[in-house]
């Protein structure tokens, strides 16, 4: 069963292929050009409508108190930076050790960790916390 929209954009096709019948081949390209400026339009409505219904989702998880929706994050984001940051780790240890020796290898590890605990923290929202307890008190509040 076809949907109402695929129903009426089939009959507007038709009905530009009947008058392309009717008219002949020199008005071809006009009529194309109506009928993809049609879909166009019929595009544009629905992104339109998708866009405005995601944005209310969004602020609605906002306005619940829920996590920010730019923050995100799922159990496989995390377990995937920590497994590319220990493939990683591996020519990183080499160059450290290479150039610096035992103290390259450390300052190597140290930042790999910091970084992976600056995700992790970043993914449980401490930075949020950090933000909210030094936010300055405006009229509003």
């Amino acid at each position: 069963m076809e949907a109402p929209r695929d129903a009426e954009l089939k009959k507007e096709l038709d009905a530009a292929l009947h008058v392309r019948k009717d008219l002949g081949e020199e008005y071809e390209s006009a009529l194309v050009d109506s009928f993809l400026e049609k879909i166009e339009k019929r595009l544009d409505g629905t992104i339109d409508r998708r866009m405005r219904r995601h944005l209310a989702e969004q602020q609605m998880i906002v306005a619940r108190g829920a996590r920010d929706p730019g923050g995100v994050d799922s159990w496989g984001e995390r377990f995937g930076f920590g497994i590319v940051s220990l493939i990683l780790a591996i020519p990183l240890s080499a160059i450290g050790v290479v150039n610096a020796g035992l103290s390259g290898l450390f300052v190597t590890w140290f930042g790999i960790v910091g970084v992976n605990a600056v995700h992790a923290a970043r993914g449980t929202g401490l930075f949020s916390l950090l933000r909210e307890k030094s936010r300055k008190p405006t009229w509003d509040d």
